[in-house]
């Protein structure tokens, strides 16, 4: 082959190359507006998960992924623009929006249900039936690290026995709700606990250990109610309340350990993906079909109004941030 004609082929390979380098690249970026990505709370990560499986019914294309790495874990991703939406089961903090805003990341904050922390102990313990808010900070609380160590610490008529404490990690959003709604202030919480990011290991934990105590989202204690004894927690009524039957969440009865779940959905995502934006309007037109179902409690039907109302003028920043443990949904939204 003479050296023109080389030349000629040459450039040929190498418009090809181009031609077939910028149809990946198309199909490459089409491919990443159809796909949706949701990270965060283990608390609600049912419900999303359960949304994903009936879009994909009616979507065979859509290419949702949904995982579970806590609220903490899911908003670091978010913020730093790695994921279009993030479960959480506590409202997002300053240092996290602060974060949002150095990568120019705006959110659009959307309750999605309802959640009651269970407190459960061993299924052989017959005493702790109701704690006190008082009895919980002293049981949870920093403060009584490696000092509230048996029960009989907690309540003098309880037995002097070990106390053993299981719980989720200090990095999730249960951690935070709970350590806040008992000692008044979040991540105010003892260290020498066992914790997990897998509230199941927690349920297993109780359930083996004569002397445990610890706290779950409803749903795990619902579905493993025949292993645990749910402790009723004594409300500022002074009535001794349990999250069980829902209602009592529903009804703002079981405080303070009711607590709207959310979603946070990113402003870029919704404006620049169209599945995204198809996906939730489809979030929140549906999900109160399987919120029940995966163990958790719908919003009031005047809170989902309000909620898609929000969506629709693409409403950023957040409502809850001063909400306290135990206030009405609807107050916020």
């Amino acid at each position: 082959m003479n050296f023109p004609s080389l030349f000629h082929s040459s450039c040929y390979i190498t418009s090809l190359m181009l031609i077939a380098s910028s149809i990946t690249a198309c199909n490459s970026g089409q491919e990443l507006r159809n796909q949706v990505s949701i990270d965060g709370a283990a608390v609600g990560f049912p419900i999303s998960l359960a949304v994903a499986e009936e879009y994909g019914k009616i979507k065979p294309d859509a290419q949702v992924s949904v995982a579970s790495s806590g609220t903490g874990g899911g908003i670091s991703k978010f913020c730093n623009g790695d994921i279009d939406i993030v479960g959480a089961s506590r409202t997002i903090r300053d240092e996290e929006i602060k974060k949002c805003q150095n990568k120019n990341i705006a959110f659009i904050e959307l309750p999605i249900g309802l959640d009651g922390i269970a407190v459960i102990a061993n299924r052989q313990n017959n005493f702790a039936k109701c704690l006190t808010i008082k009895e919980l900070d002293k049981i949870w609380s920093a403060k009584s690290d490696g000092k509230i160590l048996n029960w009989n610490q907690v309540n003098p008529k309880f037995p002097n026995q070990k106390l053993k404490l299981y719980a989720p990690a200090s990095d999730t959003g249960t951690f935070d709700y709970m350590t806040q709604a008992v000692t008044g202030k979040a991540k105010n919480g003892r260290t020498d606990y066992t914790p997990s990011h897998n509230q199941n290991l927690l349920v297993q934990g109780v359930s083996g250990d004569v002397t445990a105590l610890g706290y779950v989202g409803i749903s795990y204690y619902i579905q493993n109610q025949d292993k645990l004894n749910l402790v009723a927690v004594e409300g500022a009524t002074g009535k001794c309340e349990k999250p069980v039957p829902i209602d009592n969440v529903v009804k703002n009865i079981y405080t303070p350990l009711s607590r709207p779940l959310f979603i946070y959905v990113s402003k870029k995502s919704l404006d620049n993906k169209p599945a995204v934006k198809e996906f939730v309007d489809f979030y929140l037109d549906n999900s109160w079909k399987w919120v029940d179902s995966v163990g958790y409690v719908a919003l009031p039907d005047e809170a989902y109004l309000k909620v898609k109302q929000k969506l629709a003028k693409g409403e950023t920043g957040t409502k809850f941030k001063k909400a306290k443990p135990g206030e009405p949904i609807t107050n916020f939204i």
